[in-house]
């Protein structure tokens, strides 16, 4: 019998994850099917209980659903508690679910595995303290770099996530124009400036010639964060796409048990060497 998995959010229509499960299937030779639903906030808790109901197996789950969803979850894992968001449901043998939270494991993969970058003893400054920040400080952690800054354009909110995750290792919040005069070896974007014109309110100062920045966000040209980036002389610069296909590599582990390869897919990625025509338009 075809496992029922998918994606939730709102919208939903421009999420890659019904393209990358596919061939995460196909390679694995994995029997499931996986679908996208498009839910408003306020009809969540209901669908999906109907979704389950109904014998799916496993849901990733969007913006804006991350933190309500865990109400529907039996337990979470330590990683989605230290989050405070949940972006994987797996429903167990015994029909319990179990929230978890698989993004910053993305990161991370992406980072060490496909860009090859040593994070231990570094300086990693992110942009931004919502929910996306929240999600990828422990997996970071867990790596061991000399420090941590998040700087907001309100700083009360990045001290906020700081003090929540001051027992973990060495992190400071701020806001942007504090960062003036300041190096960092690892620069994550985990906010939306420049999506809608407007120039990033950070200092170009933060990098260097040694500075990897990388935007969480992905499209298929640069993003303004990453046109930025190169302008201001950036070492290296990434989107997103990376951790997209590793957070749901992670996720289809949880499910199925099977590790896809993910480097197959990684390669025919928008701005990849060698990626393919065929591979973006399937993508876009």
């Amino acid at each position: 019998m075809t496992d029922r998995y998918g994606v939730i959010g709102h919208p939903i229509a421009h999420s890659k994850s019904p393209v990358i499960h596919r061939l995460f299937a196909e390679a694995t030779g994995q029997d499931l099917v996986y679908e996208a639903w498009d839910i408003a906030p306020e009809d969540l808790i209901e669908r999906v209980r109907q979704l389950f109901a109904e014998g799916i197996r496993g849901l990733n789950v969007t913006v804006p659903h991350k933190t309500e969803i865990a109400r529907v979850a039996s337990r979470l894992s330590s990683r989605a508690e230290l989050a405070g968001a949940v972006n994987t449901l797996i429903v167990h043998a015994d029909g319990s679910i179990e929230g978890d939270n698989t993004d910053g494991a993305g990161l991370v993969n992406d980072l060490r595995q496909n860009l090859r970058v040593r994070l231990a003893g570094t300086r990693i400054l992110i942009l931004g303290a919502g929910g996306a920040t929240r999600g990828i400080v422990p997996a970071l952690f867990e790596t061991r770099p000399r420090d941590i800054v998040i700087a907001n354009r309100t700083p009360e909110k990045a001290r906020e996530l700081a003090r929540d995750f001051r027992l973990l290792g060495r992190i400071l919040g701020c806001q942007f124009q504090e960062l003036g005069g300041q190096n960092f070896d690892l620069v994550i974007n985990a906010t939306s400036a420049g999506l809608h014109g407007e120039l990033p309110p950070f200092p170009p100062s933060i990098l260097g010639p040694g500075t990897l920045c990388y935007d969480l966000s992905y499209s298929m040209h640069d993003t303004p964060f990453v046109a930025w980036a190169r302008e201001q002389g950036a070492g290296r610069v990434s989107q997103g796409w990376g951790m997209l296909v590793e957070q749901a590599a992670e996720s289809f582990y949880l499910w199925r048990g099977v590790r896809p390869d993910t480097k197959p897919i990684i390669a025919k990625l928008p701005g990849a060497p060698g990626a393919t025509d065929t591979m973006q338009a399937r993508l876009a």
